[in-house]
């Protein structure tokens, strides 16, 4: 009996290409990071591939270098894979033509998702592995973990002995991220399949230095295309090869693979050909259908090249009229997707007379469920099958979608379904991961689980679908009909339809801080009347206050799990608990035995305080409230409210007819009003001393300093509170708290200076949230000039956030920069975002965070891909500014021509037009003298034809404040050589480094960034290298300006930089320490600000300043703004997950890195020190 192990997708493609790789080149994607991570955490245990040696693990700098390090150690005869998905595979494009064109055995595991193209998404399809399927790799497809975990080994043991690189894929997230139970091969049984003797020759023909040879030579147009068919043998071999692997897997676990599987009636006249996870889908379907007398079939495809049209034909049965294919892609402007022309093109060449139809479905892992597929069947059956078609949307436009099927449901297996509702970060995916594999691996359940997510970061909506049955499950959708309906934030039952998908008789579980009593006033009717006409057992905990009471901030997920086993049949309690307890020692005993204690506790409380609530059989008949209306805003009504409601499937096609280039408009965000903080900031007035810091560190802009006149101050709704303002006289002061927007982080509260005691408590969000109203009249007198100086901490906030309600996560380290740039410079500002956090928290449909100021100006964002967003942005800035050149010279030429104040303007504009300062002040000059002298009738016609063209190019009359933003994996890695390209040509642009450490959007990964002694995935052991000094190179070249800052730890010192770096006349790099969530910052993301100030004081981040237009001027170039640290290091260390948890993972080394990693900050700070002597005037 083979052991049983319950696992993702990116699991089973780890652990088998663990088994049979010696080295593997990295880089982190979403969503194929896992199975990196995995190979490198294991490799660091010193795990064994089948031929006894631990793999050897190197992270490259993007894609591109990993497939070239792929290509290199092949070369050297070295079993080498690679991980990958989307862009990233892109990347690799260049190599796996060579690979290809080599005959070297690589594998690369891809967790296929979709590309970016109007939008980014970081979600399952196969557009990416189809733009590969000319590269000359083999295609091996997988739809489920099962087939993952025995078909990733057919593409290693056939890449050898076929020798030709495989490109071995699953789609991102429904499988790669789905889990399941399922049957482990073992590394010995697989190791007794590989080919030796190909792996001889692989070995002896590689380059070594007793093998001298030539590779990659030119060749030219007498013999290239010989050379090219001599390979032909290979792939026509290939098929085969594969084809018997598949029977050698077969053999030993009893399942039926084959290059092409058949599953339906012997004599079936209608056939869908299909690959991925939806062929579980549709053979469910087709069963059924069988049962019931329809003459309907499957074919599963599971290589996709070489395609085998003989293996094809061989599994069609003879009676077949009608094919309908079904791509998860699209490619605009052919005749069809790819698996599509195959499979035409086959059926031509078979001279058989069958009609072949094309369908597209599940871009970007949109849900295919059973009801699709019948709309298919049912179309291949009707007189006059729609071609091409589309399914699972409504395409009112092109009208290619076929309506839904008939209601499907297959009888028979019996399987309890669980949904959860979560918020992100609170724990509740993790809980179910750790519920789905007890269950799993303690009982002999099948157990499947799949998460559902939305675009924003920690703080959005979560979505776990768990499956329990005694037999193995192939349900490769969402749950539809729930036995269990879990609601982890009680804000959810206002905002979301959370309960509608629960069966007759099930069970409910709400965590609130509502008690029984209170619940009659605070849950809407609808889910009343659910509750009392299905007959529902509601149960009710307080989760939150739980995991507060015992010192896990808002971390619920061990009390909601112990609440779950509670109340379900899935496994005996007692087991559960047992099983859980060491499940806690295992996941958080690298954090200490505190947390450890924690969680135990937490588990046992969920077990035991949950609590049964009666439903009132007059709740049946509980009256709808009274119904949203209308924004007037088209955009809101039509996309951002059914989206933010999870309605964003029932969205048809002509809902986006006006947004095909994929612009947002902006502002949208302040629509969204989530309300899902627990506890929100409470202003005390008598305490506050108008510093305005609370407003300056908040992520999410949702506190502000308000400015009312008496007169405004009168008419205020109850409870507007004021005291008069200092600095501003005449009028009244307030600081304003936007409590359904808020997440509650605390970080205003934690900073706020006051010394008669906080201004600034934080108190529950019911409390607080009937003082939403005070908010709304604060933003409607909110605009007034600003009586203070912007660039200082208190003026800089009476200026309007133009960045605000982002996505971004409670306490993130990276939104407060960008949104005090924007107060600075907002309404001239043009962005060109890298990917990563800022580019997700900067912009996830329906959510535009940029906002406008109230004379319609804000910033103009764009995010291109991850690598490139340097010369991206330098291309923006290029493109304006040739524009800008173009109207200059127009201005010129129309000057001698002119006098009077529209010369004066346009003189004053031509001469200023690089200057920031009072960009908006000569421009609105210039454009109200054109236009007056426009309406004279005295000017030629060459002169009015060139005011006429000044006045139509107006937007080019402000100069644009060029900033290009991203993280410290783009700007020290992926982006770095497009950074000091663009710095280097030394052109007015500022860059922004959002430098968190690590590779924060896609799981915490290492960069150039990473200290040494760091914990993060692809170190588990702990860095080894120090960190790169991007600014010190930056500064190699002498004409760039060059900030590194900390906010928490210098405010002044920050808006100097920001200041410096936007006047300076030519490049500049700001590299902004941001605090993340992916630290494990010990205190919580509550001290994000407060960890930044404590990173400066012990020298582990260095702030200083280095302007070259200061040189020869007498001053400093060079200003070393932080002080000699005056706290502990080793402290600061020890406050952070990263770090502490090294100690007990790798105790051996950890001492030795640790005194390396602050050797490494002093040396650092070293060289600025001399820096600062260098460059100091000499008298």
């Amino acid at each position: 009996m083979r052991r049983m192990q319950t696992m993702d997708g990116n699991y089973a493609a780890a652990y088998i290409s663990y088994g049979f790789t010696e080295l593997a080149a990295i880089y982190p994607i979403t969503p194929s990071s896992p199975m990196p991570e995995l190979v490198d955490e294991w490799a660091a245990k010193g795990k064994k591939n089948m031929f006894g040696h631990p793999v050897k693990v190197i992270e490259m700098e993007h894609e591109g270098g990993a497939a070239g390090a792929v290509h290199g150690a092949l070369q050297t005869g070295t079993l080498t894979t690679t991980y990958t998905a989307s862009q990233g595979l892109l990347l690799m494009i260049p190599n796996l033509y060579k690979l290809a064109g080599q005959l070297l055995p690589g594998v690369i595991h891809v967790a296929s998702r979709a590309l970016s193209t109007h939008a980014l998404s970081i979600f399952g399809d196969f557009q990416d592995v189809m733009a590969c399927r000319a590269t000359g790799c083999a295609m091996m497809v997988e739809g489920s973990v099962q087939e993952v975990m025995d078909l990733s080994a057919v593409a290693h043991l056939s890449a050898l002995k076929g020798r030709v690189p495989f490109i071995n894929f699953f789609e991102g997230f429904r499988t790669s991220h789905e889990i399941q139970k399922v049957e482990v091969l073992a590394y010995d049984e697989l190791k007794n399949l590989v080919d030796q003797e190909a792996l001889a020759r692989f070995r002896a023909g590689a380059m070594h230095v007793d093998n001298p040879s030539v590779r990659g030579a030119l060749e030219n147009d007498d013999v290239y295309f010989v050379h090219r068919e001599a390979q032909n043998g290979y792939y026509n071999a290939l098929p085969h090869i594969v084809e018997d692997y598949m029977q050698e897997i077969n053999a030993r676990t009893g399942r039926d693979y084959h290059l092409f599987t058949y599953n339906g009636a012997p004599d079936a006249t209608d056939v869908i050909v299909a690959m991925g996870s939806a062929t579980q889908t549709i053979n469910e379907v087709v069963r059924e259908l069988v049962k019931r007398g329809e003459k309907v079939g499957a074919i599963t495809v599971h290589l996709f090249r070489p395609f085998s049209v003989e293996h094809l034909l061989r599994v069609l049965p003879a009676s077949v009229q009608r094919i309908a294919v079904i791509d998860r892609t699209k490619e605009p402007g052919s005749m069809g997707e790819p698996l599509f022309l195959d499979v035409q093109a086959a059926i031509a060449q078979s001279g058989r007379q069958i009609r072949v139809i094309a369908g597209r479905y599940g871009l970007a892992g949109h849900d295919v469920i059973p009801e699709d597929i019948v709309a298919i069947i049912r179309n291949l059956q009707s007189k006059e099958p729609q071609h091409p078609f589309t399914v699972g949307i409504v395409d009112d436009v092109t009208h290619l979608s076929l309506p839904r099927g008939e209601a499907f449901a297959a009888a028979g297996q019996k399987i309890r379904s669980c949904k959860f509702w979560g918020f992100g970060s609170d724990g509740t995916v993790g809980a179910n991961k750790s519920a789905i594999k007890v269950v799993g691996d303690l009982t002999d359940s099948y157990v499947q689980a799949f998460f559902a997510y939305d675009s924003k970061k920690s703080g959005g909506v979560t979505i776990s679908h768990l499956r329990f049955s005694d037999k193995p499950i192939e349900k490769p959708y969402l749950i539809r009909h729930a036995d269990f309906i879990a609601v982890h934030r009680q804000s959810y039952v206002n905002t979301y339809d959370v309960i509608g998908d629960i069966k007759d008789g099930g069970t409910f579980l709400l965590n609130c801080t509502w008690s029984p009593e209170e619940l009659e006033d605070k849950l809407p009717a609808r889910v009343k009347r659910i509750l009392a006409q299905r007959h529902i057992r509601f149960y009710i905990i307080n989760a939150a206050g739980i995991a507060e009471e015992i010192g896990l901030g808002n971390r619920i997920n061990m009390v909601c799990e112990g609440a779950f086993f509670k109340l379900t049949d899935v496994m005996p309690l007692d087991d559960a608990v047992a099983a859980l307890r060491k499940s806690i020692e295992v996941t958080y005993g690298n954090k200490g035995d505190a947390v450890v204690a924690m969680n135990r506790a937490a588990l046992e409380r969920g077990v035991s305080e949950v609590q049964a609530v009666p439903v009132p059989p007059s709740w049946a008949d509980a009256v709808d409230e009274i119904k949203v209306e209308d924004t007037g805003v088209p955009f809101v009504d039509s996309i951002l409210r059914p989206i933010n409601s999870q309605k964003g499937y029932d969205l048809p096609v002509s809902a986006f007819k006006d947004l095909t280039f994929g612009v947002i408009p902006p502002g949208t965000a302040a629509y969204e009003k989530r309300g899902v903080s627990l506890t929100v900031p409470h202003w005390i007035k008598e305490n506050c001393i108008q510093c305005n810091q609370c407003a300056f560190v908040c992520p999410h802009a949702t506190i502000r300093p308000v400015l009312a006149s008496a007169d405004e101050v009168a008419k205020a709704p109850d409870g507007f509170e004021t005291v008069p303002a200092l600095g501003a006289n005449g009028l009244e002061f307030r600081i304003s708290v936007n409590t359904m927007d808020c997440l509650g982080c605390g970080n205003c509260a934690d900073i706020c200076p006051a010394p008669k005691g906080k201004a600034l408590v934080m108190k529950p969000f019911d409390e607080e949230v009937v003082k939403q109203p005070l908010w709304d009249y604060g933003l409607s007198v909110a605009d007034k000039d600003n009586p203070m100086n912007k660039f200082t901490v208190k003026g800089s906030q009476f200026e309007t956030p133009l960045l605000e309600f982002s996505g971004a996560c409670a306490g993130c380290g990276e939104t407060p920069y960008v949104k005090l740039i924007t107060q600075l410079f907002g309404d001239r500002m043009i962005v060109a975002n890298a990917s990563g956090c800022s580019s997700v928290w900067g912009s996830s449909m329906p959510s535009n965070p940029y906002t406008v100021n109230a004379k319609g100006q804000g910033p103009a964002w764009a995010s291109s891909l991850f690598e490139d967003n340097a010369e991206f942005g330098f291309g923006m800035f290029s493109g304006t500014d040739k524009q800008r050149k173009q109207l200059a010279t127009v201005v010129e030429n129309v000057l001698p021509s002119l006098d009077g104040e529209v010369k004066e303007a346009l003189t004053a504009w031509k001469d200023g037009m690089y200057d920031g300062t009072d960009t908006r002040v000569r421009a609105d000059r210039a454009l109200a003298a054109v236009t007056a002298a426009l309406e004279s009738a005295s000017i030629s016609d060459a002169v009015r034809q060139a005011l006429m063209h000044i006045k139509k190019e107006k937007r080019l009359l402000v100069k644009p404040s060029q900033w290009i933003v991203g993280g410290d994996g783009w700007a020290y890695d992926i982006g770095y050589g497009g950074i000091d390209h663009v710095l280097a040509a030394g052109e007015d642009v500022n860059v922004l480094v959002l430098d968190t450490e690590v590779y924060s959007n896609t799981g915490g990964q290492a960069s150039k960034a990473t200290h040494t002694a760091a914990v993060a995935q692809f170190a588990s052991a702990g860095k080894r290298t120090k960190k790169k000094d991007l600014g010190m190179m930056a500064m190699s070249y002498g004409y760039v300006y060059v900030a590194q800052v900390a906010m928490g730890a210098d405010k002044n010192q920050l808006l100097k930089a920001i200041r410096e770096a936007e006047a300076y006349p030519g490049p500049s790099l700001i590299i902004a320490y941001a605090p993340c969530i992916n630290h494990g910052i010990k205190a919580g993301m509550g001290k994000s600000q407060e960890e930044a100030r404590r990173a400066v004081a012990c020298g582990y981040w260095d702030l200083y300043r280095y302007n070259p237009a200061l040189r020869g001027t007498g001053t400093n170039p060079f200003s070393l703004d932080s002080k000699e640290p005056t706290e502990s290091f080793r402290d600061f260390l020890m406050g952070e997950v990263r770090y502490s948890s090294l100690a007990r993972s790798f105790p051996e080394v950890a001492e030795e890195l640790f005194q390396k990693t602050e050797a490494d900050a002093h040396e650092r700070r070293q060289s600025y020190v001399r820096m600062q002597q260098a460059l100091a005037p000499q008298e």
